[in-house]
């Protein structure tokens, strides 16, 4: 009896065990698969990421290749002791810059890469903007772009987000020395459409009409206070068009603005005012946007006065630049809030009298 008992008993015990180990093995499994779904959070973090690039540093200065890729590898530094390294496929990008600049734009290729996070691994192509130049003078420009994007993100999530960069270049000839620089990654026109669920409108005879009143008004007074006249929505240039699958009453576009670099706020040497719009210096402000009646610019300029505090925020609290750049930042912002705050409306009575009827 007592052997049947302990017979019974161990019968037990070992089916026990081995819905044990079966949850166990669930467990692991699960925990695998968790793991394959955790995001790098690449465009949902402001922490600067230092990355590595290797490549043939000699064919991308002396070709400067927009058709062709290079054979290239990147290094994410996740921390002094942690790293995840993939090979990619990069070119160059853009205009003025690829002609004009020693480290022109850049479009790195991670398809297939495999990084093993969700969000890097749905991206195909990823823009980075490099210094232009070597020097304190570039490092800076590209600082303030960076941050242009920044302030623009604070007025709308329908924005593109950026993320700064410590970039290290290695030549895989071994002809030249490393470099270290500042750079950011632009978010993908896919990321942006899938978070704020648009699509993409690509349509050269657009004009600011087309674009949802509110919208249009945001960011031709953004582009006012920034001091930038480089952007157009026919065409388009430097300017994304997007048409919302959740809130479309009557088939407007939203407006999103990039590439900041010829603006007052980042004031680049390089820079040129117009003489074709007539200003005398990049950081002479022009206003582009269509009219409206003067309670609307009331309303539309009530927002930016709202978000002044976190505008400046914005850039002291930036711990990669100087102070001395800072107070230029926020000196040549003081000018756009002084013109809104002032007794005679003069930005209210700028924009009448400058804004266009298309």
């Amino acid at each position: 009896m007592k052997k049947k008992i302990f017979f019974q008993v161990a019968i037990v015990a070992f089916l026990f065990s081995l819905l044990i180990s079966r949850n166990n093995c669930l467990l692991a499994q699960t925990a695998i698969s968790d793991s394959s779904k955790k995001s790098f959070r690449l465009f949902e973090d402001d922490k600067i990421i230092e990355i590595t690039l290797r490549f043939d540093l000699s064919t991308y200065f002396r070709t400067k290749p927009k058709e062709d890729y290079l054979k290239a590898n990147i290094t994410f530094h996740l921390s002094k002791t942690d790293s995840i390294s993939k090979d990619i496929n990069l070119r160059t990008r853009g205009i003025w810059r690829n002609l004009n600049c020693i480290y022109p734009p850049i479009e790195l290729n991670l398809k297939k890469a495999g990084f093993g996070y969700t969000d890097l691994d749905k991206i195909s192509k990823l823009k980075m903007v490099p210094e232009c130049k070597s020097g304190k003078e570039n490092e800076d420009y590209v600082l303030r772009e960076y941050l242009a994007y920044k302030l623009f993100n604070v007025l709308t999530d329908t924005s593109f987000r950026v993320r700064l960069l410590s970039v290290n270049y290695i030549d895989t000839q071994k002809k030249r020395k490393p470099i270290r620089q500042y750079g950011f990654f632009i978010e993908p026109v896919e990321m942006l459409a899938a978070r704020t669920n648009c699509l993409q409108v690509k349509s050269r005879t657009l004009n600011q009409k087309n674009i949802v009143p509110k919208v249009m008004d945001r960011l031709s007074i953004f582009n006012y206070m920034i001091g930038n006249f480089d952007w157009s929505v026919p065409g388009p240039h430097n300017v994304l068009v997007l048409k919302s699958l959740a809130f479309d009453p009557v088939g407007l576009g939203i407006a999103v603005p990039y590439d900041f670099d010829w603006t007052g706020l980042v004031n680049a040497s390089y820079a040129l005012p117009s003489e074709a719009i007539g200003t005398q210096t990049i950081r002479e402000r022009v206003f582009f946007g269509i009219c409206r009646s003067k309670e609307v610019y009331q309303e539309d300029l009530k927002i930016f006065e709202n978000k002044k505090e976190e505008f400046y925020r914005i850039i002291n609290e930036f711990p990669y630049m100087s102070n001395q750049v800072k107070k230029d930042l926020t000196g040549y912002l003081d000018e756009f809030f002084i013109q809104l705050g002032g007794k005679k409306d003069m930005l209210l009575y700028n924009l009448l009298n400058s804004c266009k009827n298309f």
